[in-house]
């Protein structure tokens, strides 16, 4: 899985210019140094990150993901990403959310992602991300402590609010999920629940227009 995964960002990531070619300068907010012709635009390549934040009644996650894209026209971003997360679930007493079991991991990754943007300050946005996490569990009944590390695929979904313009910069927030059922997933809970995911980011563009 971990292979197909990482070809697919890394076809993602070699296409980019190739689709850019078939995308018409006059679409986009920015001017071309290639001309009439088309042809991929140095000032639509951009450099940003975001900051996530999970959370629930048991749960805390936060996280930092920095990406590269590129701006294929005004309503379509492509790029590859990299994460690091840290969550938490806190013990149970009652037993209810989980057995008095309290739960730490880390984990670091690598996807790609896509936002399509359907009105100027809104956007869809698809993200496959491969993770590789570390676990420490305490059993707070026995006291006994464990640990592990596990890998997982996730295919995060949702809709983000924010300000773009081609060529100059944006932000935004956006709230996703993982529309998929690995269960060692870092955006799910304890019993496989997916979680909410709070991101806030920015993008600065690495040859603004004038």
């Amino acid at each position: 899985m971990i292979r197909k995964v990482l070809l697919a960002a890394f076809v993602f990531a070699m296409a980019l210019p190739g689709v850019a070619q078939e995308h018409s300068p006059n679409r986009l907010n920015t001017y071309s140094d290639a001309g009439s012709g088309g042809g991929f635009l140095k000032q639509n390549l951009f450099l940003g990150g975001s900051i996530n934040l999970e959370f629930s009644g048991y749960d805390f996650n936060v996280g930092g993901s920095p990406e590269i894209g590129y701006s294929l026209n005004n309503w379509l971003d492509v790029g590859l990403l990299a994460n690091l997360n840290y969550s938490s679930e806190r013990a149970d007493p009652g037993g209810y959310y989980n057995p008095n079991v309290r739960s730490r991991s880390f984990n670091y990754g690598l996807g790609a992602f896509g936002r399509v943007y359907p009105l100027p300050f809104l956007f869809l946005a698809v993200q496959p991300e491969y993770n590789w996490i570390d676990y420490n569990q305490k059993d707070m009944n026995s006291g006994i402590t464990y640990t592990a590390s596990t890998q997982a695929t996730s295919m995060l979904l949702g809709i983000g609010y924010g300000q773009r313009v081609v060529g100059h910069g944006s932000f935004y927030i956006a709230l996703l999920f993982d529309a998929l059922e690995d269960k060692n997933s870092p955006y799910r809970d304890f019993n496989g629940a997916a979680l909410p995911i709070l991101r806030a980011g920015f993008d600065i563009y690495l040859h603004p227009s004038r």
